[in-house]
């Protein structure tokens, strides 16, 4: 590009902002020195250009892009492709010099990469650009072109420029021959390289997943239609990354790219992809559980330019994984069980009492959420030690804000789990999130502070993934924490506190006390509109008798641990005679919680007592989630191309009542597009939602 084009800007020589794939500037036909010359000249001329971009063709099948609902070529970075050009006559390389050039975004530049001119080399050099001769046939070339393993990820012009005794003679822009280039985890100078091919087809190219959600002792899962080879869907993870003005030259690291993402698949504070929404009014969009997968959200916002509205972690999760697995980034999502969302990363979660043993709900701010998730990306981390590489968190639920925006990561899950909560980005929040302590403090009427309990056990209970190859949970607790009382969950904890993560309280040894009478509790299985029980059994394994005073408080919450309301309080009074326990239940009607539920039909339990004889008080706190019937499909007809299947969907009310305003959605992946549809009202069985395709 020639320098003497560049414009200034307060006194300085520079450009503006590169930061859009879709805008551009076409670059000239002609760089003329003198005068150009009349009459026909035996210059070469390029006639066509040809880039084996079908399905079926060897670019896009060796690169694994066959699956992209897209006609133009799709290739991933540092590994050969085949370009062929066709001449006005045969190429003589004695006498003729051409170069392939790539171009993206308006200002193309290149020290930036944003212009990439491509030298015709007669052996490939690693890690750079460049194009070979591997066949010559009548006024034809064909090349084999290496993309440099680093370069820029997104939509390339393509030219050709064929050099003249009186200058350069360019193609003229044309939009059929634009290439996309995408990160490559089969190639090993990548920075998401993977080497494992069940994890690459897993994390890559599987369109379809899993996602838990539920309780720790009931998990239950929901599918998602990821869609990252669907139409439109391509361009539209280009366009987040436009709409967050990210610089083109920044789009080649997998590490600036996932913490862009992070930020924008929310719309918090950005005009990003999702809004979010946690209180259970849904009437300027759909409700989050409602949808089936990413494809309408990333299409309805390229074409509206406005967030889409509604989502919470599992959607973003969702919608991100798309982002991640479309662009050519290893992505999968977590599901953390009692999730700790601490404020101040202190690495405790503070439930303040008062002195009967009721939760203060003006002093407890921090929260456990049922379930959280979030997503893993794969990549090394060059900008931190030897060993933090491979997954990373990155986290696109706003929470909390980084670096004045709301988003999270990518953080080490190596660096989470021995504590280096000093190496970016966010890993002291991950760590909280995983390895919090829940600490029960009584708050005296003198507002002096009495810690009563700690359970280092119930935050990071079980951190599951969908299996490789199939539909179960993968447990990967062990990646993230050491276990309980082994000496490298000490090491790890003491590393984390010397990196910065303080505790207010002083908490050691605390819950090294043995209490001579023990409280635990269990929620009978609970179903949706049916009555169930509470039972709470306290031991005493001294000769003493004791009493108590005990305490139960049922809520209807959300799913991220946040009470909207209190359905059930009851006290009683319990006697434990020497070496014996004793069981007490208390009963839930259905209605009592049935008119204040909320989406997802969580229900948290919390049960305090207070020893007569010693003071000492005893709490625990669990949730469950209402059993619902699951909805059944049935596929008629032949599992073939071009043949119709019919789908039925039933579903049946589990209650003495009609249901009014049922929406139904319907996802099939590569066979037919989101629909939705609506029954008025609903007895005691759905009628049968056929669908022809």
């Amino acid at each position: 590009m020639s320098e003497g084009t560049t414009p200034t800007f307060l006194g300085r020589r520079a450009l503006p902002p590169n930061n859009s794939n879709g805008e551009e500037n076409e670059l000239p036909t002609m760089e003329i020195v003198g005068l150009l010359p009349r009459g026909t000249q035996d210059y070469l001329n390029v006639m066509n250009v040809y880039l084996f971009k079908e399905s079926w063709d060897t670019n896009k099948v060796e690169h694994h892009t066959d699956r992209y609902d897209n006609e133009k070529l799709i290739v991933r970075r540092g590994q050969p492709f085949y370009v062929q050009i066709e001449f006005n006559r045969p190429y003589d390389p004695k006498k003729d010099i051409f170069r392939l050039e790539y171009v993206i975004g308006r200002y193309p530049q290149e020290n930036k990469g944003t212009y990439i001119p491509v030298p015709i080399v007669s052996e490939f050099q690693s890690g750079k650009w460049g194009a070979k001769i591997i066949l010559k046939e009548n006024q034809s070339v064909r090349l084999s072109v290496q993309s440099s393993p680093n370069c820029i990820v997104g939509k390339f012009r393509m030219y050709v420029a064929v050099w003249t005794p009186h200058g350069i003679i360019r193609t003229n822009r044309n939009p059929a021959i634009d290439t996309y280039i995408l990160f490559n985890p089969w190639c090993e100078e990548d920075a998401v390289y993977l080497d494992n091919d069940k994890e690459r087809e897993e994390y890559v190219l599987n369109d379809l997943g899993i996602i838990f959600h539920g309780n720790v002792n009931d998990i239950k899962t929901r599918s998602w239609n990821y869609g990252q080879f669907e139409y439109g869907i391509l361009d539209a993870c280009l366009f987040i990354m436009d709409k967050a003005q990210m610089d083109l030259s920044g789009r080649g690291n997998p590490v600036k790219v996932s913490r862009v993402a992070s930020a924008m698949i929310n719309a918090k504070d950005d005009q990003g992809v999702v809004v979010g929404s946690w209180d259970n009014v849904y009437a300027y969009g759909v409700p989050p559980s409602a949808w089936t997968g990413s494809v309408d959200i990333l299409l309805e916002y390229q074409s509206s330019g406005n967030p889409v509205q509604y989502g919470q972690c599992w959607v973003f999760a969702g919608v991100l994984n798309t982002f991640f697995r479309c662009l050519g980034i290893p992505a999968r999502i977590i599901t953390n069980y009692f999730s700790a969302h601490d404020n101040n990363a202190n690495l405790q979660l503070d439930i303040f009492l008062d002195e009967e043993g009721k939760i203060n709900p003006k002093l407890t701010k921090d929260s456990v959420w049922n379930y959280h998730c979030w997503n893993e990306a794969w990549m090394t981390r060059p900008d931190l030690p030897v060993g933090f590489g491979g997954w990373q968190v990155v986290d696109s639920t706003p929470q909390e804000n980084s670096d004045g925006m709301y988003r999270c990561g990518p953080a080490s899950v190596q660096a989470v789990k021995h504590g280096h909560i000093c190496f970016q980005f966010d890993s002291p929040f991950v760590f909280a999130e995983v390895n919090s302590d829940l600490v029960y403090i009584t708050v005296k009427k003198d507002t002096t502070h009495l810690v009563e309990s700690v359970d280092k056990t119930h935050i990071g209970k079980l951190i599951v993934t969908k299996e490789i190859g199939g539909d179960g949970q993968h447990d990967i607790t062990e990646n993230y924490k050491f276990q309980e009382g082994k000496e490298e969950e000490r090491l790890a904890l003491e590393t984390a506190l010397m990196y910065g993560a303080k505790k207010p309280l002083d908490t050691e040894g605390i819950h090294q006390f043995k209490a001579d009478i023990d409280m635990d509790f269990e929620v009978e299985k609970a179903v949706l509109g049916k009555d169930f029980k509470v039972t709470i059994t306290f031991r005493n394994g001294t000769a003493r008798r004791y009493t108590a005073t005990a305490y139960l408080s049922g809520n209807i919450v959300f799913y991220t641990g946040v009470a909207k309301s209190e359905f059930k309080n009851q006290t009683f009074d319990v006697k434990v005679e020497p070496y014996s326990f004793t069981n007490e239940e208390v009963q839930i009607k259905a209605g009592e919680y049935m008119g204040q539920l909320l989406e997802q039909a969580s229900l948290h339990f919390f049960v305090s007592a207070r020893v007569n004889e010693t003071s000492k008080v005893l709490a625990m706190q669990k949730s469950t989630v209402l059993h619902i019937p699951t909805v059944n499909l049935q596929v008629r007809g032949q599992k073939v191309v071009g043949s119709d299947m019919v789908v039925t969907v039933e579903f049946t009310n589990p209650l003495k009542e009609t249901l009014y305003n049922i929406w139904v959605h319907l996802d099939g992946p590569g066979v037919i597009k989101p629909i939705r549809k609506m029954f008025r009202n609903l007895g005691l069985v759905l009628p049968p939602f056929d669908t022809t395709r």
